[in-house]
C-alpha cells in the first residue's frame, strides 16, 4: 500500500513539473510507426493542427485504464487534433503493444520511442502522459490524469483557440553534457535497472520480475569477481525518488553506488531499452552490452574480453 501512495505522490509531483514543459521543435529521432516501424515525423503528422501525444507502456496498470477514454477523445476530437499514441519502448514487446491495441480497439497512430529523445526532450517523469501541442508547435498542457481538465484543454484545441505555451522544463544540452561527462572517459561498467522493475511488474509482467529480482539479489556475487572495475548503478529515473532508491538500496544491499538517471539522460544516450542491462563503457562507447546473467564467471569473461 506503501508503494502504491508513494506512486500517487510521484504522479503529482511529476504533473507539477511536466506542466512547465513548453514549445520549442519536436525531436522526431528514433520514432516508429508500429507496427512496421517505419520512421515517423512529428512535423509532418501535426500539419496545421494541434497535437495530443500520450505516453504509454503495455505493462503499466493507469496506462490501461485510460486507453477507453483516450479512444473516445479520439473518436470525438481526431479530426481536429492530430492524436498519437507514443509507446515508451521501456521492457516492450511488439506483441505486447499488438495486444493492447487490439485490445482497446484503439484506431489512432501508435508510435514507438525507440530512442526514448521525444520522452527526455517532453520531460517525461512516468507514464501514462499526455501532452498537448498547439498548431504554433508549443506545448500547453501536460498530465498524469484522464480527467475533466484534459478534456477541457483538447475540446478548446479542437476549436481553434489560441492557448498560451507552458514555461519549458526541457533539460539543457549542457546540463546533458555535465551528466554524460563522467562516462566519456575510461572504463565503467554501468548497471541499469529500475527501484520498480522487481514488484510494479508482477503482475504484468512477472518473468520481468523475477529476472529483475533473481539478477538484484545474485548482483554482488558479481561485482566482487572484478573489484578493481568501475561500478556504477543506475536506476530509471520514472516514478522514481531519493526516498525509493534508498529503499531499493537497503533491500538488496547491492555493494555498488547507485544513482536515480535524471531526466532519463543515460538511459537514452546509451539506448537502454531494456532493464536489467550491464553496459561496459570505454571513452564514451558501448563495448560491450550484457542481458544474460546467468553465469556471472561467463559475465566477467565477456567484460575482460573487449579490454
Amino acid at each position: 500500500m506503501n508503494k502504491l501512495v508513494s506512486l500517487l505522490v510521484l504522479s503529482c509531483l511529476a504533473f507539477l513539473l511536466a506542466e512547465n514543459a513548453s514549445a520549442t521543435t519536436l525531436n522526431s529521432a528514433g520514432l516508429k510507426k508500429f507496427p512496421d516501424y517505419a520512421a515517423a515525423d512529428l512535423a509532418t503528422a501535426a500539419s496545421d493542427k494541434p497535437l495530443y501525444i500520450k505516453f504509454w507502456a503495455s505493462w503499466c496498470q493507469p496506462c490501461m485504464e485510460q486507453m477507453p477514454h483516450f479512444q473516445e477523445l479520439y473518436q470525438q476530437y481526431g479530426d481536429d487534433v492530430t492524436f498519437i499514441a507514443v509507446n515508451i519502448d521501456i521492457n516492450e514487446k511488439p506483441a505486447a503493444i499488438a495486444e493492447v491495441i487490439k485490445r482497446f480497439g484503439l484506431t489512432m497512430p501508435v508510435w514507438v520511442d525507440t530512442e526514448g529523445q521525444l520522452a527526455l526532450q517532453l520531460g517525461l517523469v512516468g507514464t501514462p502522459l499526455s501532452v498537448l501541442i498547439n498548431d504554433q508547435g508549443q506545448q500547453v498542457y501536460s498530465s498524469h490524469l484522464s480527467d475533466q481538465a484534459l478534456d477541457g484543454f483538447i475540446q478548446r484545441l479542437a476549436a481553434g483557440q489560441q492557448l498560451p505555451a507552458a514555461q519549458s522544463s526541457e533539460i539543457s544540452k549542457t546540463r546533458q553534457q555535465q551528466i554524460l561527462a563522467p562516462y566519456q572517459q575510461g572504463s565503467h561498467y554501468l548497471f541499469f535497472t529500475a527501484t520498480w522493475c522487481d514488484w510494479y511488474l508482477a503482475q504484468s509482467r512477472p518473468a520481468m520480475a523475477e529476472q529483475c529480482q533473481r539478477v538484484q539479489r545474485g548482483f554482488n556475487e558479481l561485482a566482487s569477481m572484478a573489484p578493481e572495475a568501475n561500478w556504477t548503478g543506475i536506476v530509471n529515473h520514472l516514478w522514481t525518488d531519493e526516498a525509493a532508491l534508498a529503499e531499493f538500496t537497503t533491500k538488496y544491499a547491492i555493494a555498488i553506488p547507485f544513482q536515480i538517471d535524471n531526466h532519463g539522460v543515460l538511459f537514452q544516450h546509451f539506448n537502454v531499452r531494456n532493464m536489467p542491462l550491464l553496459l561496459k563503457i570505454t571513452d564514451g562507447k558501448v563495448v560491450t552490452e550484457i542481458t544474460d546473467f546467468s553465469d556471472p564467471a561467463r559475465v566477467i569473461q565477456q567484460l575482460s574480453a573487449s579490454n
